[in-house]
């Protein structure tokens, strides 16, 4: 029965993930609170999920004709940095601080998506 319930918190991710609003924000909540797994391996679980549905979604994006690739290694680049420096980063940091910057994450995200509907809202 828990298979069904790790089939459905893969499932919201990748749907959240392929509308570009963050699979993490579903996946890693969803593995440390309701299946108990550590933050560490919920993070890196969620960074091994996201590498095929980016690629899958990058493919999409090119088919439709959706890519604009000038000014892409501005981009990419400081990406692959950073990325590899707080995954390092996180890989020595404690459980415990892990789950705050991750919650104080989700707050900083909660509240930009607050301002952002509240600002469409004005512009209609």
């Amino acid at each position: 029965m828990s298979f069904i319930f790790y089939l459905l918190a893969g499932f919201l991710s990748g749907v959240l993930g392929g509308m570009g609003m963050g699979g993490g924000t579903v996946l890693i909540p969803a593995l440390t609170i309701f299946f108990g797994v550590e933050q560490h391996v919920a993070q890196a679980t969620n960074l091994a999920a996201f590498l095929p549905m980016s690629a899958f979604s990058l493919k999409v994006h090119k088919d439709k004709g959706l890519l604009r690739t000038d000014g892409v290694w501005w981009v990419v680049v400081p990406a692959l940095i950073t990325s590899v420096l707080f995954g390092l980063l996180a890989a020595v940091l404690p459980a415990q601080v892990l789950k705050k910057l991750f919650g104080a994450f989700l707050i900083l995200l909660a509240v930009k998506g607050l301002f952002s509907v509240k600002l469409s809202f004005k512009k209609k």
